[in-house]
């Protein structure tokens, strides 16, 4: 799964209805973005590089202190299609952050995941260029989803001897290598050595990923991201 997820109260807004909400003022040391600014830098940048937005959803806490978003854009390769997650508040619980890859989740209780972190920490300050910042950050982006796409390839051509990716299997549920709950063991292993599409057949490290992520969809939204988000690093130890 990927996206956006909501269950602390904040609401779904559409991009256009973002200008409405208003910024506070700013103060000596705190200069607020506004959240429509910020969300137009992005796709703007975005534009520049030839990039298409496809899907984009957004959503904003009642009092408009903090904004939600999920962009998909249109690079796709091998079933793998490029997402970004962008945070944004007035109310300084956070700063300014955008995260990438192709497993992205954003959720209004802050957690805040994809396989790239492209802008982290970058407060509001009155010295803050956001032009320069986003663009730098979409640069980011761009160069790290062509080495995502090159590790993906890399787990595609990985094959998995049986004993093996039984023994990551045990590793990941029993040795508690991942945050996800032991029943699901069951429902990898079947994934895995008698999958359903085609596409999942061969034997390697990629199916075997993809037979975890099924596996997760029988969980409830916050509990199948934080399974999905502890996957990544646990799989990467066995290149």
């Amino acid at each position: 799964m990927q996206g956006l997820m909501l269950h602390r109260g904040a609401e779904l807004i559409g991009r256009q209805d973002l200008r409405e909400l208003e910024t506070p003022a700013p103060t000596e040391t705190h200069k607020p973005i506004p959240h429509a600014e910020l969300v137009e830098s992005i796709i703007e940048s975005l534009s520049y590089r030839q990039l298409r937005v496809v899907r984009d959803e957004y959503a904003v806490t009642p009092d408009g202190m903090r904004l939600f978003g999920f962009i998909q854009v249109n690079v796709e390769e091998n079933g793998i299609q490029l997402a970004i997650g962008v945070r944004n508040s007035h109310d300084k619980s956070f700063s300014l952050g955008l995260v990438a890859g192709y497993r992205v989740f954003v959720c209004d209780n802050l957690a805040f995941h994809g396989a790239f972190a492209a802008i982290t920490n970058r407060k509001h300050s009155k010295n803050l260029d956001l032009v320069e910042v986003v663009g730098v950050g979409v640069d980011r982006v761009q160069r790290h989803f062509q080495k995502t796409l090159i590790d993906v390839n890399a787990w595609r051509g990985f094959e998995l001897p049986d004993v093996r990716a039984k023994a990551i299997i045990y590793d990941a549920f029993i040795g508690r290598g991942i945050d996800a709950p032991q029943h699901l063991s069951k429902i990898v292993h079947r994934n895995y050595f008698t999958p359903n599409l085609p596409a999942f057949e061969p034997r390697n490290m990629w199916s075997l990923s993809n037979a975890f992520t099924g596996a997760f969809k029988e969980l409830e939204p916050v509990r199948q991201m934080e399974a999905t988000a502890s996957l990544q690093p646990f799989l990467a130890q066995y290149n």
